[in-house]
C-alpha cells in the first residue's frame, strides 16, 4: 500500500493510467490481437505487383482483337475471368502468409531431386514463353514510338528491366513495388485515354455483360480469353511477394491482419487490372469494330491512330511500353523465385534475366512475324497452368499445412470448379491450336 502511494505521489493518476494501458497492450499482444501500429496501407502492394501479369502485351492483343472482331459481345468473359483470378491470387497469397513459404518452396520440399528438376524445367520454359510475349510487346512499342528495329528494341527492354530488377530484394523491395505500381498506373492511363475521346454508349457496354456467342469462332475466342486468364508465374510469385514485402526486417503484422489486408490488396489490384482489360476491349469495340488488320498489336495501334488521332495512338504505345517493362521484370522475378524454391539455388537476378531474355532476342532477330511467336508462346504458357493451380488447390486444403486457416468445404469445391474450368479451357486451346482451328 505504501509503495502504491509513493508511486501515485511521484507520477500522479496520469502515470498510473499509462502503466495500466501498457499492461493492456501487452496482454493484447500475447493474445495475438494487437495491431502493432500497422496501417492497412503498409500491407498493400504485393497483389498490385502480381496484377501486372494480367495486363501484359499478350492480354492487350487478345482484348483488342476481341473488341474489334466481336464488339462488346465478349465483355462478360473478361468479367468472369477477373472474378476467377481474384480467387486464385488470394489463395496464393494466403498460402504464403500462413506457411511463410512460397508455392515453389513447398513443392520443392515434397519432391525428389529428379522431380524438382523436371518441375523446374517446365516452369522455366513457361517463364521463357511468358517473357517472349512481354519482350515482343515492348519491342513493338519502341518501334511505334521511335522507329527502333525490333531486335534493338528488345535489347533496350532487356537492359531497362534489368536495372529495374536491381531494386528487388531487401530494404529496396518496397521501392521496387512502388516502381512497378507506378508503371501499372501508366498502363491504366495509356489504355483508357481513348475512352475519354470517344466515350462508348452505356447501353452497348451493359449489353456486353449478357453471356452469349455468335458463332463457333466467338466460342473459341472466349475459350482463349478465359483459358489465358491465369498466369502460372503470377501464382508462383504472389506466395513469395507477401513475405518479401517484409524482407527488410520490418515487423510483420499478425496472420489475421495479413490475410485481411491481402483480401483488400487482391481485390483492388485485380479490379484495376480488370478495368484496364475491359477498357481495351471497349475501346476496340467502340472505335475499331469491323476494321481489318487489328489482330496484331501494330495493326491495332495504326487503327487507333487513324480513328482517334496520333496523340491517343502515342499514349497507347506508351501504355504498351510500360506494360512490357513491368511485366517482363515481374516475370524474371518469378523465375528467380521458382529456381530458388525448387532447386534451392539463389542465382543473381541478372543471370535469371539473361536466361529468359536471350530466347526472346533470338526470336526477334529471326522471326519474320513476331505476332505468330506470341501465339506459340501463349500455347506453351497454357501447358504450365495445371502445374501451378493444382498444387495450390491441394495445399490450401491441407489441414496439416494450413492449420486453422485451411479452406472450408464450400470454398474448396468452388476452387475445384474454377481450377477444372481453367485447366479444361487451356487443354481445349492447346488442342485447337495444334489442329489449326484456333
Amino acid at each position: 500500500m505504501q509503495k502504491h502511494r509513493e508511486f501515485v505521489l511521484e507520477g500522479g493518476p496520469e502515470r498510473v493510467a499509462s502503466e495500466i494501458e501498457k499492461e493492456r497492450q501487452a496482454a493484447r499482444h500475447e493474445a495475438g490481437v494487437v495491431r502493432h501500429g500497422h496501417s492497412l496501407a503498409s500491407i498493400l502492394g504485393p497483389a498490385f505487383v502480381a496484377a501486372v501479369a494480367y495486363v501484359d502485351p499478350g492480354n492487350v492483343a487478345a482484348n483488342v482483337t476481341s473488341g474489334a472482331r466481336y464488339g462488346y459481345m465478349l465483355m462478360w468473359v473478361l468479367v468472369v475471368a477477373n472474378a476467377m483470378s481474384v480467387l486464385i491470387q488470394y489463395q496464393s497469397a494466403k498460402l504464403g502468409i500462413v506457411t511463410g513459404k512460397s508455392l515453389p518452396e513447398l513443392l520443392g520440399e515434397r519432391m525428389s531431386d529428379a522431380g524438382r528438376f523436371m518441375f523446374f524445367m517446365q516452369a522455366e520454359v513457361i517463364a521463357i514463353a511468358t517473357d517472349l510475349a512481354e519482350l515482343i510487346g515492348g519491342a513493338i512499342a519502341l518501334n511505334l514510338l521511335f522507329g527502333l528495329p525490333l531486335f534493338v528494341g528488345g535489347v533496350v527492354i532487356g537492359a531497362v528491366s534489368t536495372v529495374l530488377l536491381m531494386f528487388e530484394g531487401g530494404r529496396t523491395h518496397r521501392l521496387f513495388e512502388k516502381m512497378v505500381i507506378a508503371l501499372l498506373l501508366v498502363i491504366t492511363f495509356g489504355f483508357i485515354a481513348g475512352l475519354f475521346i470517344a466515350p462508348p454508349a452505356p447501353g452497348d457496354v451493359l449489353g456486353g455483360l449478357v453471356p452469349r456467342f455468335s458463332n463457333r469462332d466467338s466460342v473459341l475466342m472466349a475459350a482463349s480469353m478465359l483459358g489465358a486468364t491465369v498466369m502460372p508465374h503470377a501464382i508462383y510469385l504472389h506466395s513469395t511477394l507477401v513475405n518479401d514485402h517484409y524482407a527488410g526486417g520490418e515487423e510483420r503484422p499478425t496472420t489475421r491482419e495479413l490475410l485481411h489486408g491481402s483480401k483488400i490488396d487482391v481485390f483492388w489490384a485485380l479490379v484495376l487490372a480488370g478495368t484496364v482489360n475491359l477498357a481495351l476491349l471497349i475501346l476496340a469495340a467502340n472505335s475499331l469494330y469491323g476494321m481489318k488488320g487489328t489482330d496484331s498489336i501494330e495493326g491495332a495501334q495504326h487503327a487507333i491512330v487513324s480513328v482517334l488521332g496520333p496523340v491517343i495512338g502515342t499514349i497507347f504505345s506508351v501504355g504498351l511500353l510500360a506494360s512490357s517493362l513491368s511485366s517482363t521484370s515481374v516475370g524474371t522475378y518469378a523465375g528467380s523465385e521458382i529456381m530458388h524454391g525448387l532447386l534451392r539455388i539463389k542465382a543473381p537476378m541478372w543471370a535469371c534475366r539473361v536466361v529468359t531474355l536471350v530466347p526472346g532476342l533470338i526470336v526477334l532477330w529471326f522471326a519474320p512475324n513476331p505476332t505468330e511467336a506470341l501465339v506459340i508462346g501463349q500455347v506453351i504458357l497454357s501447358i504450365g497452368i495445371p502445374f501451378a493451380i493444382i498444387p495450390l488447390l491441394r495445399y490450401t486444403h491441407d489441414r496439416k499445412l494450413m492449420g486453422e486457416y485451411v479452406d472450408g468445404t464450400v470454398k474448396h469445391v468452388i476452387f475445384i470448379a474454377v481450377a477444372a474450368l481453367i485447366v479444361a479451357l487451356n487443354v481445349l486451346l492447346i488442342a485447337l491450336t495444334l489442329f489449326g482451328l484456333a
